[in-house]
């Protein structure tokens, strides 16, 4: 049974189980998360969300990231999940076919304070919350994404619960029945992008897999045959021949996930299949020393499954925004860098940048210009005013991968800028210190105590 494989797998990893370089990667998604949520804490699905639980009102152990209280640890894992995707800056997985971190350690966090856990035990959790996220993940998609699912919420719902289950030293039949009852929780629609209900998804995500695990761990029974039942996941989220149960255990742990694809790492704040197009004009017109008014044209090619949820000529909303590879192009170019601010909703009608808009044509194609088999690519022409056609061809976006990393220094900046709003400089450097070296944290609240040093 599928089930009470991956919780025997759960049962038996060790952070000595690890490579280095798995738990270097471990680190620095763990660093990355933490940033992007205390940025997205002030976000209006945040705000709505709070309110709508009474979430003040629920005095609890669990630090609620940038607003000054803590909660019970599924009010804070519901509210720190959201507050993770609110700006859609956190990471990415190939395998995935979405985020990884963020619907594992906004509730991890959540029950790590209440069990007082050492960095090296929440490091090891979130670890293989990845892994068995990302195994189920090779086992359904992509047939999975393009099917509608939000891979981030329903593959992440496994991926918290499994983590969760790891923290709490759950025994192989309660890891089991985690796993088996978080099959029931998991959910979320790509119908729902570029509004606010995508980053509630992972908040719904986060706070599921914590109470998956506690309810396993408080004795709530589960089918240990979830997966693999005819009214099981893979048959009703994927339908009959559209997954391999087979791929599930084909490459686990050798090597991890984490190593190979690895984490792929935002460098701007918006749905990551825009980010090729981005990368790609960001070379021209740095290239050619290009402004908005020098351009004529552009346009832009990208692989169907990135185009169909980024064709948004006409954006409504920062959120819808963030899916509008028309508007990222134009922010890129006027502003040679797409910007947190660029997504407040007053933004989206800069009129210079609706002008440039315009002017830009994108298109979806199976066959890049470049040498590639995958379906991060994009192609770029820009025409100039003087008839000068320009062209760039992007293979992944920077970050994307081990062999197209983030530019030395770019993930310690993009955490610094996340935070130092709320937390000031110095307790953001601090707080960036120990979070590299958070293996070496004997207590996760020493973390929570500095993040919330200023509400004090």
């Amino acid at each position: 049974m599928i089930a009470s494989q991956l919780a025997k797998l759960i049962g038996e990893t060790r952070y000595e189980t690890f490579p280095p370089q798995a738990i270097e990667m471990a680190k620095l998604g763990v660093l990355d998360t933490v940033g992007v949520t205390i940025a997205g804490c002030d976000s209006d699905a945040v705000n709505i969300t709070e309110k709508a639980i009474d979430a003040t009102k629920a005095v609890g152990v669990a630090l609620v990231f940038g607003r000054g209280y803590s909660s019970t640890p599924e009010n804070a894992a519901l509210l720190n999940g959201t507050a993770s995707h609110a700006l859609d800056f956190d990471d990415c997985n190939n395998t995935m076919g979405g985020h990884p971190s963020v619907p594992i350690l906004p509730g991890l966090w959540a029950l790590a304070e209440a069990l007082e856990a050492n960095g090296k035990d929440f490091l090891t959790s979130y670890a293989i919350g990845i892994e068995v996220e990302t195994a189920i993940g090779a086992a359904v998609n992509f047939h999975h994404y393009e099917k509608g699912w939000h891979p981030t919420s329903t593959l992440g719902t496994f991926g918290a619960a499994a983590a969760c289950s790891h923290l709490l030293k759950l025994d192989q039949t309660k890891t089991t029945n985690a796993i088996a009852i978080a099959a029931s929780m998991a959910a979320g629609i790509k119908a729902n992008f570029g509004t606010m209900t995508k980053p509630f998804h992972v908040g719904q995500c986060a706070r599921n897999g914590l109470l998956a695990a506690r309810l396993a761990e408080n004795g709530m029974t589960a089918n240990p045959e979830v997966f693999e039942h005819k009214q099981g996941f893979f048959e009703v989220f994927n339908g009959a021949n559209n997954y391999s149960s087979m791929k599930l255990f084909e490459k686990w742990a050798s090597p991890f996930d984490l190593v190979e694809p690895g984490i792929a790492f935002k460098q701007h704040p918006c749905c990551a299949s825009t980010h090729p197009a981005i990368d790609a004009v960001l070379k021209l017109v740095e290239a050619h020393n290009l402004t908005a008014s020098d351009i004529k044209e552009i346009r832009s090619w990208t692989h169907p499954r990135r185009f169909r949820h980024t064709n948004r000529p006409n954006p409504k909303s920062g959120l819808d925004a963030k899916f509008s590879v028309q508007y990222c192009i134009a922010r890129a170019v006027i502003h040679r860098a797409v910007l947190l601010e660029h997504f407040e909703d007053n933004a989206v009608s800069d009129l210079q940048t609706r002008d440039l808009m315009r002017r830009i044509e994108s298109q979806e194609t199976e066959t890049p210009s470049g040498s590639t088999t995958e379906h991060f690519f994009a192609d770029v022409e820009i025409v100039t005013s003087e008839g000068n056609t320009l062209s760039a061809f992007v293979p992944y976006p920077d970050g994307r991968n081990r062999q197209y990393p983030l530019p030395d220094g770019k993930l310690d900046a993009k955490f610094l800028n996340c935070v130092s709003n709320k937390l000031g400089p110095d307790t953001s450097t601090k707080l960036l210190g120990l979070l590299k070296e958070i293996e070496m944290v004997d207590n996760i609240n020493a973390l929570s105590q500095i993040i919330n040093i200023d509400y004090h």
